[in-house]
């Protein structure tokens, strides 16, 4: 075998080994990241929102999965206290998973109503619903809408 063969076997032998290191790296080690909008007081779609959550959880398990909701405009309804689905907010957020509400919505909503809606415990308030989901996918989360 001449040396050009022999570099060309090497450089080959290198690329698999790289190659199917890396997949097995990001098999490994990868953690997802998710996030789900709610902007609709449409139950049924939030409901959906949670199972979406949940799903993730089950389908990768708690400790592989980060989950955001963020929550703005009408969808706002699902993280306070006169939602349907309150006690099982409360309690996914006790899941692991991210709860966040829009500080600009509760600006207008106590603007409108005269004060603040309450939210549920284990919801956060950001400064901007949307702002939020921009950031979470400069962060590398995948973006889901039901």
């Amino acid at each position: 075998m001449n040396i050009k063969s022999l570099s060309s076997a090497l450089l080959a032998i290198a690329l698999l080994f790289s190659f199917s290191g890396f997949a097995v790296a990001g098999d490994m080690g990868a953690k997802h990241k998710v996030v789900i909008q709610v902007s609709t007081d449409d139950p049924r779609t939030q409901r959906i929102a949670l199972n979406n959550a949940v799903n993730l959880q089950k389908a990768l398990g708690m400790d592989n999965v980060d989950v955001e909701i963020v929550a703005y405009g009408p969808g706002l309804s699902l993280l306070t206290k006169k939602s349907k689905q309150a006690k099982r907010v409360e309690s996914l957020a006790m899941q692991d998973i991210t709860f966040s509400a829009c500080a600009n919505t509760m600006k207008k909503i106590e603007k409108k109503k005269g004060k603040k809606p309450k939210l549920l415990q284990g919801v956060k308030v950001v400064p901007a619903g949307v702002l939020r989901i921009m950031e979470l996918q400069e962060k590398g989360y995948s973006y889901i809408r039901p």
